[in-house]
């Protein structure tokens, strides 16, 4: 048995700085600086605080890497919060953030992102993918869901080669969608006739499609345009499951965390600010729920063919997004499963390869279900508040190790602790019983969904030894990875 484990492929630390950045940039680009703009401004009636509102989501999530990145440089083990969760609180938690990540949080948001390529290449294409192309039983395929299953098993490809190889991929998309961010904003500033007053208006009569009027001024509009703004910033953790590996971690880990928070909120406010400089409030509250400010302002630049343009960018945006989701998660059922806590063929890694491929199917297989049943939307949405509470219970983590394990060696220790960090859980529990006030149904399918992996904890936890407090920060972490 000995042998065996000696001889078992383990993970190798192949990502650098660079690729540690632009997993965490390209998740966080997704779509929702392209979209969110209008809603936002709806929300809160003006320029300038929906600038706010941006900067202040930033500084939320920065606080949370403040937190993250001491954790993670202390503990850099595949798959990030699972390993915080189950040294802090026990097995049970770390297996609820496992399952509701692979279940519905992470599997499902990738399917969401790969029927947004499909979609945005439809746009590109005149609709050319609508048309059905095959029918199995019930089921009916038609080129958009055919584009969405690709896109999800082309970045499952990607991310069975080499990590480093993976890494480089994503490196290159996220300089490409900053690219394109950049020029957007460059574009605007240069070519548009654009007036910075703007700035200084608020809406009046823009008709705010599909904006309740219960989210528009005051706490409750500020709190859904925050709620909006943190949805575009959210992955700025996505590099914690990849830490067993990253290069240097105790440096690296925590440059990762900021710099790609500095790079996307400063893309964040300069791309806002160039939509203000060409539209005013009331012309970005008046712009169609099925378009985009994005596509608006582009409109103004290049015509008639900003559409196409403005759907190319959407889709670039939305497979880079993909991959650096897919790369990363993948580790958390892979770290589960080396610890009997899900199926234990997922904890093996490729021997030619060195990365949890058989990790990476399952996920890619569970997504392509939730992406040809179409129930990502309502799944995402009904556990948002779960992600948020796992957010809130691992940089609470913190303060647990801080008391556990005052000795343990702390390359970076979090700034501002512990008031920075008791802000950031503070706010988080906020928003969870938000979720439960303002949309009590959808706060409750989401239980259900957790509540349905406690028959799964049940079965693989019976044959697993009691944890005992002196066993339970201790595991079988990365010590084969290098």
């Amino acid at each position: 048995m000995a042998t065996a484990a000696a001889s078992r492929p383990e993970l190798v630390r192949g990502l650098g700085l660079a690729a540690a950045i632009a997993i965490n940039v390209a998740n966080m680009i997704g779509t929702g600086v392209f979209l969110k703009a209008r809603v936002m401004t709806c929300n809160v009636g003006s320029a300038s605080l929906v600038l706010i509102v941006w900067v202040a989501a930033g500084l939320l999530a920065l606080a949370g890497t403040f937190s993250y990145a001491e954790v993670a440089a202390m503990i850099p083990e595949a798959g990030g919060d699972y390993v915080f969760l189950r040294r802090a609180y026990g097995r049970f938690v770390g297996f609820m953030y496992g399952w509701t990540c692979f279940a519905v949080v992470r599997s499902g948001s990738q399917a969401a992102l790969a029927v947004g390529f499909a979609i945005f290449l439809n746009v590109a294409l005149g609709g050319g993918l609508d048309r059905e192309i095959a029918s199995v039983g019930a089921l009916h395929f038609n080129g958009l869901m055919l584009v969405a299953l690709a896109a999800i098993w082309s970045v499952a490809w990607i991310s069975c080669r080499p990590v480093a190889t993976g890494g480089q991929a994503a490196l290159i998309l996220t300089v490409l969608k900053v690219l394109l961010l950049g020029g957007i904003a460059l574009g605007a500033f240069a070519l548009a006739h654009g007036n910075f007053g703007h700035l200084a208006e608020a809406n009046v009569g823009g008709r705010c499609e599909g904006v309740a009027p219960g989210a528009r001024g005051g706490i409750a509009g500020f709190g859904a345009a925050m709620l909006g703004a943190l949805w575009a910033y959210d992955g700025w953790n996505n590099v914690t499951p990849l830490a067993g590996e990253i290069k240097d971690p105790a440096r690296n880990l925590p440059r990762a965390f900021f710099g790609g928070m500095l790079v996307v909120g400063a893309l964040y406010l300069v791309v806002n600010l160039s939509y203000f400089y060409v539209l005013s409030p009331t012309a970005i509250a008046d712009v169609s729920s099925t378009s985009s400010v994005a596509t608006e302002v582009m409109t103004r630049i290049a015509g008639p063919a900003a559409v196409t343009l403005m759907a190319a960018a959407l889709m670039l945006s939305s497979f880079g997004a993909l991959h650096s989701s897919v790369l990363a998660n993948s580790r958390i059922p892979f770290a589960m499963a080396r610890e009997g806590l899900f199926f234990r063929g997922l904890g093996e890694a490729s021997p030619a390869s060195r990365v949890p491929v058989r990790a990476i199917i399952a996920q890619a297989a569970w997504g392509s279900v939730l992406a040809i049943s179409g129930s990502y939307d309502t799944l995402t949405d009904s556990v948002i508040f779960a992600a948020w509470l796992f957010y809130g219970l691992s940089a609470g983590s913190l303060f647990v190790f801080r008391h556990t394990m005052p000795n343990a060696t702390r390359p970076y220790r979090a700034f501002g602790y512990p008031v920075v960090p008791a802000i950031f859980i503070l706010v988080t529990i906020g928003l969870i019983i938000n979720t439960f006030v303002s949309t009590p149904k959808l706060a409750l399918v989401g239980v259900a969904v957790m509540g349905a992996g406690l028959p799964f904890y049940w079965w693989w936890s019976r044959a697993l030894p009691a944890v005992t407090p002196t066993s339970r920060g201790s595991g079988p972490g990365d010590a084969g990875a290098r």
